[in-house]
């Protein structure tokens, strides 16, 4: 097997440092162009260490790589428009914190306690944004489906979780007569805005949806025709992923009025995808992806910029 270019730089110990300060970088042009981020991207770095857990914890990659996190933050980068606010960097840690929990519920029916915590999470993130919310009743059935732990136990711990966050909001909307605050969240999830107005997209937005649609394109077919090589787990977890990001791309498509939130989430479930094509694949042309990759996320990185 030939170790091009790309695989020792995927297979790197440096190479989510670099990436890293690849970041700091960024931060720094931020700043310099006037764009007050320093919040935003503290939670992204925070949620690009969440990732390299996501990845170790689980083994997503079969060999040793930094893809996974690597890739989100490029993403995530180059997608800059999304970091003008806290909400979907908030929703992004939710989502990551949410996989976390519920993986350790893989083939366990009894694990409750677990699946509380991701769908707890999961509703910490429908706080800044509430209409992840969508993506309940595909998780639901990926927890049968996939997680082989669906139970009334759990689908039980499920309804409990993203009960709790809301009942201390709740809590504190009575103690100060805010309840139609409250209220008025949850009118959001039947008022998602007009359906296929994608008139309202501006550039910036088509050009990254595209280059996020080529990837996590690339990435599941990649993943489909080799998923034999992989543990069944990790197949069940990738086809999980897959389905999430079909999920993401579409209600961006739907709900152009949601697109930024989507983004932010189809960014966490194609960092996935994307990571294992660039760690595990060796031929000339994959080579030569990867660094058109690279160059495609910088390009549209300074155009996002400006």
């Amino acid at each position: 097997m030939i170790r091009r270019l790309q695989n020792r730089i995927a297979e790197s110990r440096v190479a989510l440092p670099v990436t890293l300060t690849y970041l700091a970088a960024f931060m720094v042009i931020q700043v310099l162009l006037g764009h007050d981020t320093w919040f935003q991207m503290a939670l992204l770095a925070i949620s690009s260490l969440l990732m390299a857990e996501l990845n170790n914890a689980n083994a997503l990659i079969r060999i040793y790589s930094r893809m996974v996190s690597c890739s989100f933050i490029v993403m995530t980068t180059a997608a800059s428009f999304l970091l003008s606010s806290t909400n979907v960097g908030w929703a992004q840690m939710g989502l990551i914190c949410f996989f976390i929990f519920l993986l350790h519920a893989y083939q366990d029916g009894r694990a409750a306690g677990w699946v509380f915590y991701a769908f707890a999470a999961l509703s910490l993130a429908s706080i800044p944004f509430v209409h992840v919310l969508y993506l309940v009743p595909v998780l639901w059935i990926i927890l049968c489906t996939n997680i082989l732990a669906f139970s009334l136990r759990t689908f039980l711990a499920s309804l409990l979780g993203l009960m709790v966050p809301y009942w201390f909001i709740g809590a504190y909307d009575i103690a100060f007569q805010h309840l139609d605050s409250l209220a008025a969240h949850f009118v959001a999830l039947a008022h998602p805005g007009a359906a296929f107005d994608l008139t309202i997209l501006n550039d910036h937005q088509a050009l990254t949806f595209i280059f996020l649609m080529i990837i996590a394109a690339l990435g599941s077919v990649h993943f489909l025709m080799f998923s034999y090589q992989d543990k069944i787990r990790t197949r069940m977890i990738y086809e999980m992923f897959i389905t999430l990001s079909a999920c993401c791309l579409l209600l961006m498509l739907v709900f152009p009025t949601l697109f930024n939130g989507f983004m932010a989430l189809a960014i966490v479930v194609i960092a996935p995808l994307i990571g294992h094509f660039l760690a595990l694949t060796h031929s000339r042309l994959s080579n030569i992806i990867f660094f058109v990759i690279i160059a495609a996320a910088m390009l549209l990185t300074i155009y996002n910029l400006l």
